[in-house]
Order: structure tokens, then sequence, then C-alpha cells
């Protein structure tokens, strides 16, 4: 039999926050240079993405503020929880984001962390921020939907008595 190598995905964090807060245009998969324990506590799902950012400096990216639990066993020999982290991705990549990034507006969001293939990866996006009334406009059509989810339920379930 050949050893084919599944494809597989396991998502660890969501920043649901950047959803709500940024209007996602583009998305890219980063590698992240992590230590031993990071990614220990990170296959445990001990990592946070809330108040993280990516920052570009000197042609490469970094996140900032992603939040990862200390791994228990590392004992004295464990992370800084909140430290900066570096990105990988190719120099084509980085040469895009460059441009885009120094367009007024524009932002790198980490979106999502997640396992594929054994390797820790960041998808993160490139966004532009939500004006007040953008994300009004988004929560009424969200609530809309529902409603009409709601009313069509109604309409077509068979309980008894009917």
């Amino acid at each position: 039999m050949p050893n084919v190598k599944m494809d597989s995905e396991q998502v660890k964090a969501t920043n649901k926050k950047a959803f709500r807060d940024y209007e996602i245009e583009e998305r890219y998969q980063a590698g992240m240079v992590l230590l031993g324990s990071e990614i220990k506590s990170i296959r445990e799902g001990r990592v946070n993405l809330r108040d993280s950012y990516v920052v570009m400096e000197n042609g490469e990216l970094f996140v900032y503020g992603m939040h990862i639990s200390p791994y228990k066993q590392a004992s004295n020999f464990g992370h800084e929880p909140t430290r900066t982290r570096k990105l990988l991705l190719t120099r084509d990549e980085i040469k895009r984001l460059t441009g885009k990034i120094t367009e007024k507006g524009y932002t790198l969001i980490p979106l999502k962390l997640y396992i594929k293939n054994g390797w820790a990866k960041v998808e993160i996006g490139l966004g532009r921020g939500k004006r007040k009334y953008d994300k009004r406009q988004d929560m009424a059509k969200k609530e809309a939907q529902r409603e009409m989810e709601r009313v069509s339920k109604r309409k077509f379930s068979y309980g008894p008595g009917e």
C-alpha cells in the first residue's frame, strides 16, 4: 500500500472578533516559528487569538498578542505566553502583502490557528476596518436571515395534531 499523506486539518482557535470588526478581502496560510512547549500547548487547544495582530518588520511578518498558555510538563523550560512569533510565507506573498499594507486602511489579522499534517498554521486575512454603520448593517442582515429561518421552520414543521 502506498504511503498517502492525509490532508487533515484540526482547528484549534478562531478569531471571531476579526470577522465582526474587519471586512476580510484576502486570506493567506502561514507557518509559524514555535518552541516545543508552544506546539504542545497548541495541540491541547490552549491558544487564544482574540487580541492578536500581524506586523511587517524588515520584510518579515510577526504576530503579536497571540496567547499560548504554558505547557504544564515543560516546568522551567516553558515559554512566555504572549511572545512575538515569526510567520513563514513565500517571498512573493510577502511582497504582495507589503504593497497592500502600505495602502490606507488595510491591516493583517490572524483569523484561525490550526494543525495541518502535523504542522501549526495560521490563516491571516488582509482586511479593511468596518465602520460602525457597516457593523449595524451586517447585524441587521443576520437577524433578518434568522427570522426567515424561524418562520420557515414553523411553517414546514409537522408536529402532533397537525
